[in-house]
């Protein structure tokens, strides 16, 4: 388990990138977790550009576990490798997470910030 607290983003200021950046802020100490497993992660998404929250865990206060081949892109290419323990940021373009504007979900076009502490690997 992890005792970081809830993240606080500062604004974005450069232009958003044109490809999956992660960022390790925390290096875990646990198992690591492999492309094909479920995590257990508390996260929060923010718009890159607005830096408007989108979804959180920490809002919800509880954490939530999903298979990683379910999930979008950014998020199965950006946690592979990650330790138990450990916080990353991830910023998504729109083809690591919910694909070009107009494709059906709210959050179609845009470019996604995304805070993930892993707790658990299954």
């Amino acid at each position: 388990m992890t005792n970081l607290q809830p993240p606080v983003l500062e604004p974005m200021l450069e232009p958003a990138p044109s490809v999956l950046t992660i960022q390790e802020v925390v290096v875990g100490d646990g198992v690591e977790a492999p492309a094909d497993s479920t995590v257990k992660v508390h996260y929060l998404g923010v718009d890159y550009e607005t830096g408007e929250e989108f979804d959180s865990s920490w809002s919800r206060g509880e954490a939530i576990e999903f298979p990683l081949n379910r999930l979008i892109k950014g998020w199965q290419e950006g946690i592979p490798g990650m330790k138990v323990g450990g916080r990353r940021t991830l910023i998504c373009p729109p083809e690591m997470a919910y694909g070009p504007a107009g494709g059906g979900h709210r959050l179609s076009g845009r470019t996604l910030v995304f805070v993930i502490d892993l707790l658990g690997v299954a």
